[in-house]
């Protein structure tokens, strides 16, 4: 999720249990600390370019850190803030526990993949119940936090923190419903998927993108889910097969190893862009629910020295043409 979300829901628990004398400077605490897993992000290098998507939402969004992750943010924060509003380190601690706890949940409710089992599995686990920005979700939560720092009252804290996880379970009947159109689709066209995956687009839980893995490639529908259903169709996209695409890619080659790191964090969804046979994309993401388009891609050459790293770019094509289809899918106009 967005930071501004992760820090909201990192001080609405702790609120929740604060008391109210504390309210305010325990939401500051859980606000900080539900952001900080996401100082991961600095986790860079200036000659591999893949490194970082092997550690953001790794190891410090893993449940088993969550203790260290408290204890790192308190050892912090006591001594520039808690401790003058005469808090014990217990209590820090305890409330910037709380705050760090909520965030690889949260992130875990999207569909970019979070380690939350880390060390023990490298899995990306990803529930596809919100998008990574939702206004619909933040600002009641935003508001409510504000609310209970203000009037001194734990109990606004604890109704927002509730509007989150009653959120995530309207976003996960949401993700049933649409799967269960892609389930219907397959079955019309005589397809039998290998995998199928629902997933909400930007900001709302009405507009899905539903894409289903057949031994051809992925197909990818937009799916509407209001009082009505209306299905907007994509077209085939063939997936990745390297012997095919890249048959002059050694497989001992920097390239090669980059290829399968960026296909293990796009949980198998790659394909080449039909348009340009250099780009890889994850085929997960796209402005627009039915096309595969990528919003980030990899990209392979064949003169690429032996030792070369894979060129990671992110390509947000969002043009007011793209801006206006998608608001026309989601309004139903």
């Amino acid at each position: 999720m967005d930071p501004l979300t992760q820090g909201a829901l990192g001080a609405s628990l702790p609120q929740s249990f604060s008391n109210k004398a504390h309210v305010f400077i325990v939401g500051i605490l859980g606000f900080l600390s539900g952001m900080a897993p996401d100082l991961d992000a600095f986790i860079r290098s200036s000659t591999d370019p893949l490194l970082f998507l092997e550690f953001h939402r790794q190891f410090t969004h893993s449940l088993v850190f969550i203790p260290v992750g408290g204890l790192l943010c308190a050892s912090v924060l006591h001594y520039i803030i808690a401790r003058r509003a005469q808090l014990s380190f217990k209590q820090t601690y305890l409330y910037c526990t709380l705050g760090y706890a909520t965030h690889g949940l949260l992130d875990t409710c999207t569909s970019y993949g979070t380690q939350l089992l880390w060390p023990f599995t490298n899995h990306r686990f990803s529930w596809d119940s919100v998008s990574i920005i939702d206004p619909i979700l933040t600002l009641p939560l935003l508001i409510l936090i504000i609310i209970a720092a203000v009037r001194k009252n734990p109990r606004f804290a604890l109704i927002g923190f509730l509007w989150v996880v009653i959120y995530q379970f309207i976003g996960l009947y949401q993700n049933q419903r649409a799967s269960d159109i892609g389930w219907q689709l397959a079955t019309e066209r005589g397809h039998t998927p290998i995998r199928l995956n629902a997933k909400p687009t930007l900001g709302n839980l009405i507009l899905w993108r539903v894409i289903y893995e057949t031994d051809q490639g992925f197909y990818i529908n937009g799916v509407r889910i209001g009082w009505e259903t209306k299905v907007f169709p994509g077209k085939l996209t063939p997936k990745l097969n390297v012997k095919r695409d890249f048959p002059w890619l050694n497989m001992n080659s920097q390239q090669a190893i980059d290829l399968k790191r960026f296909n293990w964090f796009s949980q198998g969804y790659v394909s080449v862009d039909p348009h340009n046979p250099a780009r890889v994309i994850d085929t997960r993401y796209s402005l627009l629910p039915n096309e595969a388009r990528g919003l980030w891609s990899i990209w392979i050459t064949p003169d690429a020295p032996f030792e070369q790293h894979a060129e990671y770019r992110v390509d947000r094509d969002i043009t007011p043409g793209k801006r206006a289809i998608f608001f026309d899918m989601l309004f139903d106009k």
